[in-house]
């Protein structure tokens, strides 16, 4: 079966990889023999395997991985110390990420996952600009309600102005009429004939 396999992962597939790990991690050995192991069964590169859980699969099984770690220094109290070839302690525990980068990017990113990205992407621009738009107009309707009501203020302060010159006419007008009455009071028999004004201004003649 060929070992060059550049579909998705499954969810399968990381579970077999979480638990290859991960009891290598326990058995006290190198997380890339583990990958090998991985691609053997999956039919996948040991890099592509390194990839996968450097990238995804590691974050989902933190306590798993700190569970193995306990469990290896338990093992390692109770068994003695095995010296390992100078070759395999020289080896890394984890693998580069350096490798094969076009055949990583295919694997996790599909085809599907690509234009579903690119849709979203699209919609959210689309969105973006639907809300310049709307937020254009809301400053064009403040601006047009600001005018409005700059132009209201000034014609309440014209009215005010010209309500001020009313009351000071009345007031004028009143003290003429209320010096007329007077002098016509004077001329005339105050003894049979007596004006008042009301509260309105007018003058009413009243009958002792």
């Amino acid at each position: 079966m060929s070992s060059n396999r550049q579909d998705a992962w499954s969810q399968d597939e990381d579970v077999i990889l979480a638990e290859v790990v991960l009891r290598h991690i326990r058995e006290g050995g190198t997380q890339l023999k583990a990958f090998e192991e991985v691609g053997r069964k999956l039919s996948r590169t040991s890099a592509a395997c390194g990839f996968r859980w450097n990238s995804f699969v590691r974050k989902q099984y933190k306590s798993g991985i700190e569970l193995a770690k306990k469990q290896r220094k338990q093992s390692k109290k109770h068994s003695p110390p095995v010296k390992k070839p100078a070759q395999e302690e020289n080896q890394a525990v984890v693998p580069p990420v350096q490798y094969e980068s076009v055949q990583s990017v295919h694997e996790n990113f599909s085809m599907g996952s690509m234009i579903q990205y690119l849709q979203k992407a699209e919609e959210a621009v689309k969105n973006e600009e639907k809300v310049k738009q709307e937020n254009a107009k809301l400053h064009e309707r403040i601006s047009q309600l600001t005018n409005r009501l700059e132009q209201s203020e000034t014609e309440l302060k014209e009215y005010q102005n010209k309500f001020t010159l009313l009351e000071e006419d009345h007031k004028s007008l009143l003290t003429i009429f209320e010096k007329a009455r007077k002098m016509a009071l004077l001329h005339g028999n105050e003894e049979k004939v007596k004006f008042q004004m009301d509260k309105n201004g007018n003058l009413q003649r009243v009958n002792k």
